[in-house]
């Protein structure tokens, strides 16, 4: 019997093979939606996303994307994820080459990661891995999110310039440590979940997290 269908759209940006080939050994029927019909028909929706913020919502809308994930975020018929910058889209608009407006379904920004903290300068982009922190410490938001049975400390793979600024700190579902700056690691609101780090590459914390996704009901 064929797992849960996920649709991870197509839309010429980044490998997503990558994100494929985790979704099937977590059991899932993955499909690399070409077309808003092809995004359409699955169970779940993934809304990946590498290089730059206004390049992704270019694409998006050329292909047009953005009305099958306004049709799905707002009727929240099913569990939209949100990678990387796909993540970030999720919110009103970012500072990178911009401002450049995003697709407004989280109220807030994106903004680059601090070049210099202190007297310390640090490395841009962010590439490794970090541990996810829970908001106020209160590992009990997690429940019922993908982030559910993750523990404090537990660390996931990163590569990013910039990061998400939620408005509403209820959206906020985990920060991350990045050379004494604390950074937004994930979203989640309603159906909606972002992750700043790459699932499909942080091995079986990971896997866990996509696992819990495809539960999302």
């Amino acid at each position: 019997m064929a797992g849960p269908s996920v649709s991870i759209l197509d839309y010429g940006v980044g490998n997503l093979r990558s994100v494929a080939r985790a979704f099937e050994v977590c059991g899932a029927a993955p499909i690399l939606a070409s077309s808003p019909k092809e995004a359409a028909r699955a169970e779940r929706l993934v809304i990946p996303g590498v290089g730059a913020f206004g390049s992704c919502v270019a694409a998006i809308r050329k292909r047009g994307f953005h009305e099958t994930i306004e049709e799905v975020v707002r009727l929240r018929q099913r569990p939209v994820m949100g990678i990387c910058v796909g993540m970030q889209m999720l919110l009103d608009e970012s500072e990178e080459f911009g401002p450049v407006t995003g697709f407004g379904y989280l109220p807030g920004g994106v903004v680059g990661l601090a070049k210099e903290l202190g007297e310390t300068r640090r490395k841009v982009p962010h590439v490794g891995w970090a541990a996810l922190i829970p908001p106020e410490e209160n590992v009990e938001r997690w429940n019922g999110t993908p982030l559910e049975g993750v523990r404090p400390g537990d660390e996931v793979y990163f590569v990013h310039s910039f990061h998400a600024a939620p408005a509403n700190r209820q959206h906020y579902l985990a920060g991350a440590d990045y050379l004494g700056d604390s950074v937004c690691a994930a979203v989640h609101h309603e159906n909606l979940v972002g992750f700043q780090f790459h699932p499909e590459k942080s091995g079986p914390v990971g896997l866990a997290i996509l696992r819990r996704f495809l539960e999302m009901g």
